[in-house]
Order: C-alpha cells, then structure tokens, then sequence
C-alpha cells in the first residue's frame, strides 16, 4: 500500500464518532449579569478556560480567558459579562460528525464549541481535550467488543468449499436524512471487523465509504452503497438516481461544492468528499449522468493476511 494512504485508528474513528460522543455534557454557564470578578473565581474553581453566556435558557454569547485577562489588565473588574463577552456564537451541532469539529477547530482557531441540538438548545460543550478523550476512550471500547465479533465471524469461510467466494453487503442510503447519516458505512465498517479484515485496510474503506454515503445524503434523494469482498479486494459502489455532476473534473477540486448554504450551516458539504475517496482508493472510478444519477466504484487491495 502506498504511504500517502495509509490510514491510522484515530482517523478512522473521528469519520465514526458524532460530537455528542465526545462531548461535555455537564456545562458550567454564566448570565449577562455575572461580574468579570465573579467569572473569575467560577473559571478557578471549574478549572475551566471559557463558559458559554445563558440568559432566559438562551444562549447569547461565550466568555473566555482571553476576555478575563483583557479585563483585568484595562482594570474592569467589576464589569459584567455581558460587557466582556463574544455576542456572535459559533455552535456545533450534537449529531454533527467529529471530523467536521475538527475542521471547524482547525480553520476558526477555537478553543471551545457550544454545542447545540437541532432545536438550539444548548445540550454540551467541545474542547480540543474533549476530542481526544473522546477518541481515547472509543478505542478501548471498541478493542473489547470487536475481538468478540472478530473472532466468532472470522470462522464463518471454514466449511465453505468453492472455486470463487465472495461476499455482497448493500445498505440503502436516505436522502437529506443527517439524523442516520454515516449508519451504513458505520455498519459497513463493523462488517468487514468481524470478518477478520485488516484493520488498515477497514480504515480506508470506511473513509472511503463515509464519503460515498454523506454525497448521497447532501446531494441526492436516496440511494445504495454496495460493498463486494473478495479474495484480495473490496469493491465499494455508491449508486444514486439524483441530479448527476455536470463537471467531474470540477468536482474534485479540493474545497468545490455545491451544497447549499443551509447544509454547511449543518456542517457537511466541504468539497472534500471526491479527494477524501480518492486518497483513501487503489482504484476509482466516477461515472455521472445529468438527471440520471451517479456511479462510483472504488477498489481498495487487502493488505497481506487480511
């Protein structure tokens, strides 16, 4: 396998997890009317570095050490938070995927998200911490439950006599449904884990699958991803029936996109899809129609004894 596709654990799971995985759910908050002096002591005592701003069970704005330390050098300690603090709120939302949280880290500069739920209730909040703790403990759970798994299914082939074997796994994909966006390559992904498949090789095809998937819930009405294993491959195909790509050459430019606003607002529609499968392919295969529909097909080889 190529270096520049290797894929590790970690990379994996941040694809897997939502933001409410890792989250804080437990959020110290404070009102308008809580003093810079107040603030402090909350942020000692909590040992915290930044609180989202409640007022009326509303969230209007965020505070953090950066604006104690303003405060106090200009000698405004008796100012409140609502003088003090950021008013324009940059959220996340609970069922958002992980990796979009760290893009939005990564490109804003954050120390911290709120995050919100689809009614814009305020239910946790992210940290940069939160995420690796987060990742750290899926890992160990997902270690103890998958040797179980791995061990009962990767017996299924003994009995098995045949000239050609392989296996067909099919999901069917919901439209503009983000509640179950990332179920089937999740599910996909377990798959292959009990079947004994190496694990750098499940880290790509689930990426790979991932990416497959979200186009067909942002883009499209409702479609299939297939996945075919057979001795020294796996066949990954995302087929929809929706609007097709006019330019496919355009389309895989890093960061092109035509998800409308509303779905970024969300946190999907990057334009990193088609690049993300790309880099995580052996083999990749675009096939698009105007109001036809699209046909991906992505071959990844298995790695020695997987």
């Amino acid at each position: 396998m190529e270096r520049g596709k290797e894929v590790t654990k970690v990379q994996e799971l941040v694809y897997e997890l939502k933001v409410e995985q890792a989250m804080t759910r437990e959020v110290v908050t404070v009102t308008p009317q809580t003093t810079v002096s107040q603030f402090r002591e909350i942020m000692r005592v909590n040992r915290l570095s930044g609180t989202p701003v409640m007022e009326n069970d509303e969230l209007v704005g965020i505070i953090s050490i950066e604006d104690l330390i303003k405060a106090l050098a200009n000698g405004d300690i008796e100012a409140t938070v609502g003088q003090k603090m950021t008013r324009e709120v940059k959220t996340l939302y609970s069922d958002e995927p992980l990796i979009q949280a760290i893009g939005r880290f990564t490109r804003e500069g954050f120390g911290r998200f709120p995050v919100i739920d689809r009614q814009r209730k305020l239910v946790g909040i992210l940290t940069q911490g939160d995420i690796i703790r987060g990742v750290l403990r899926e890992l160990e759970i997902d270690y103890h439950e998958e040797e179980i798994h791995r061990y009962r299914a990767s017996h299924i082939f003994e009995d098995i006599i045949a000239d050609r074997t392989s296996l067909r796994f099919e999901y069917s994909v919901v439209g503009q449904d983000f509640n179950r966006a990332g179920e089937a390559s999740s599910g996909l992904k377990r798959t292959l884990s009990r079947l004994g498949i190496a694990p750098p090789t499940i880290r790509r095809v689930a990426i790979a699958a991932y990416e497959a998937e979200m186009n067909i819930v942002i883009f499209t009405g409702g479609g299939q991803l297939v996945a075919e294993v057979r001795p020294g491959r796996i066949k990954i195909e995302a087929i929809d029936n929706g609007p097709g790509i006019p330019d496919i050459e355009q389309a895989m430019q890093p960061g092109f996109s035509t998800a409308p606003e509303w779905v970024r607002e969300m946190g999907f529609g990057a334009g990193m899809g088609l690049n993300n499968i790309q880099a995580c392919a052996d083999e990749m295969d675009l096939q698009s129609k105007v109001e036809e529909g699209t046909h991906l097909t992505t071959i990844i080889y298995l790695d020695k004894g997987g």
